[in-house]
């Protein structure tokens, strides 16, 4: 809500941690629902990855620690892997090669989060 008491509708959303599974459920499967196309799947691949040109926007380069497509986080671990990341902490990461997603909906604790996913995707993982 805005300070006049609207809701404020130029950026995020406000959701449940089911609604964030169920999207990253869609952005893992690379923007598809139960086999329908709902995004275009070239689009979600020119969104999560970074060109040859575009090499400032790699992990490490964008950021210290993240590369960045179209509003998504790029994690440095090899493998395309995204994240969208919320302004309290809230994270919902992606890894498409397994269709694993992980979804945070507390405190930011970067701290703790990135080994667990990491964790998660070699233990849990195909890619």
């Amino acid at each position: 809500m805005d300070a006049d008491g609207f809701e404020v509708a130029h950026f995020g959303f406000n959701t449940v941690l089911r609604d964030y599974a169920r999207l990253g459920r869609l952005l893992a499967h690379d923007s598809a629902w139960n086999g329908k196309q709902v995004i275009p799947a070239r689009w979600m691949l020119d969104a999560t990855t970074v060109r040859v040109t575009d090499a400032y926007l790699a992990p490490g380069k964008a950021d210290r620690d993240f590369g960045y497509g179209y509003l998504f986080w790029l994690l440095p671990w090899g493998q395309r892997q995204f994240a969208m990341f919320g302004a309290f902490g809230q994270r919902v990461c992606i890894d498409p090669a397994s269709t694993l997603v992980m979804v945070q909906t507390a405190l930011d604790q970067a701290s703790e989060i990135w080994p667990l996913w990491r964790a998660v995707v070699g233990q849990l993982g195909q890619g």
